[in-house]
């Protein structure tokens, strides 16, 4: 069904009933790192033009514990319900815990954050960018899966750049509205206003274009 890379390796694909709806989830290893990876298929998507995809970067405290402080968690479950309502669509989850930094780099912007820092500026004062990930896997991965054009559930403008620097064509970009809370409000701001994430409630937007 898929085509192997040299890269990753694909484990086995099972059924995965969730009470979002049923899903086929196929695991993935890098073989450099032994970083491993996660996607969440639903209906025939190899065969789609432009199949329903959203890269969801792991957080353990938003997407297991249901921490208020992000959007995480919500954004991961409005994704499967969005799939399991059209019929077909790909979630890839990657191991990206804190936009690139780790767990434990994680949870010291999180300290920072509670002494007055937002994300941006508690990121660049342990020393990193403010968001730290790349999107070769994830690509590598949907290539795997012999997608090559999606439409791509985000907000954020960067995973779109990101994916298509490596050939991945973004034609629509859907967005997945969240709605703030006391506990990320801030949060939510900072990605909207200094980040460049797309929060306000609007269409679908066409991004078809020559490559």
């Amino acid at each position: 069904m898929y085509t192997k890379t040299t890269s990753i390796i694909q484990g086995e694909c099972v059924k995965l009933p969730t009470k979002y709806g049923h899903f086929m989830l196929v695991p993935f290893q890098e073989k450099k790192t032994g970083e491993e990876h996660i996607v969440l298929i639903k209906g025939a998507v190899e065969t789609e033009h432009a199949p329903l995809v959203r890269i969801h970067s792991a957080c353990a405290t938003g997407d297991l514990f249901g921490s208020l402080k992000c959007d995480c968690g919500e954004q991961l479950a409005q994704s499967m319900r969005m799939i399991e309502s059209k019929g077909s669509g790909v979630i890839v989850y990657l191991q990206q815990e804190g936009r690139g930094i780790g767990l434990m780099n994680k949870i010291k912007t999180y300290k920072l954050q509670e002494e007055g820092f937002d994300t941006i500026e508690a990121n660049v004062k342990l020393g990193f960018a403010p968001d730290e990930r790349d999107y070769y896997v994830a690509a590598e991965i949907l290539n795997m899966l012999g997608i090559t054009a999606l439409k791509l559930v985000t907000n954020n403008p960067d995973k779109i750049t990101g994916l298509e620097s490596y050939g991945i064509q973004v034609v629509e970009r859907v967005p997945i509205i969240i709605h703030s809370n006391p506990f990320n409000k801030h949060y939510l701001d900072t990605k909207e206003h200094h980040m460049g994430h797309l929060l306000s409630e609007e269409k679908p937007v066409n991004l078809c274009h020559d490559h």
